[in-house]
C-alpha cells in the first residue's frame, strides 16, 4: 500500500465535508459591475505607481537637483484621492472592506440576510450622498486653480462622484443578489 492510496480516503472525506460553492449572481449587470471593478482596481494600481514616481521625482529634485518641482506634491495629493476612493468602491463590491460581522455570524439566517440587505441599502445611500455632495462641492470650487498644477479645484471632487456612483451600483448588485439568494463573485476571479 503506497502513501498515496492511504491518503485517498482522508482526502475524499475532507472534500465531501466541504460545503458546495454558493450560487453566484450572473447576467449583464453583474458582468458590467465586475468589469467596472476590475478596471477600477487597475486604475488604482496605476495611480499608486504614479504617486510613487511623482514622490520619487520630488525627492530627487529636492535633494539631488536642489530644485524641487512645485507641481509634484499637489499631483501626488490629487492622485491619492483618486486611488483611495476608487479602490474603496471596488472594496465595496468585492467585500474587501472592513466589516464587523461577528454579530451577523451568530444571528439566525433570516435575520442575518435582512440585516445584510439593510447594510447594503445604507451603503448605497451613503454612496448617493457622496455623489450629490461631491458634485455640489466640485461645482462650487471649479473656478479656483490647484496650486502648482493650474488645474481646476473641481478635479479634487471628481473621484468622490465616481466612487459614490460605483458604490451605489455595487450595493444595488449586492441587494439583487441577496434577494435572489445568490452571492456576488469578486471581480478578480
Amino acid at each position: 500500500m503506497s502513501a498515496n492510496t492511504a491518503l485517498d480516503p482522508i482526502v475524499e472525506d475532507v472534500l465531501q465535508a466541504q460545503e458546495p460553492a454558493p450560487a453566484v449572481l450572473t447576467g449583464p449587470r453583474s458582468s458590467f459591475n465586475a468589469v467596472l471593478a476590475r478596471y477600477g482596481m487597475y486604475l488604482s494600481v496605476f495611480g499608486l505607481l504614479l504617486i510613487v514616481l511623482t514622490v520619487a521625482w520630488q525627492v530627487f529634485g529636492r535633494y539631488v537637483l536642489h530644485n524641487p518641482p512645485t507641481w509634484a506634491e499637489s499631483l501626488a495629493l490629487l492622485l491619492v484621492l483618486y486611488v483611495t476612493l476608487i479602490a474603496a468602491a471596488v472594496g465595496v463590491r468585492d467585500a474587501g472592506h472592513i466589516g464587523m460581522e461577528s454579530l451577523l455570524a451568530i444571528a439566525p439566517e433570516r435575520i442575518r440576510v435582512a440585516l445584510e440587505r439593510v447594510i447594503h441599502a445604507m451603503v448605497a445611500f451613503f454612496g448617493s450622498a457622496m455623489v450629490y455632495n461631491g458634485w455640489l462641492l466640485g461645482a462650487s470650487v471649479a473656478h479656483y486653480k490647484i496650486s502648482g498644477l493650474g488645474l481646476s479645484e473641481g478635479l479634487r471632487y471628481v473621484p468622490l462622484v465616481i466612487s459614490g456612483t460605483l458604490i451605489v451600483l455595487f450595493s444595488i448588485e449586492h441587494i439583487i443578489a441577496s434577494l435572489r439568494s445568490l452571492e456576488v463573485k469578486p471581480s478578480w476571479h
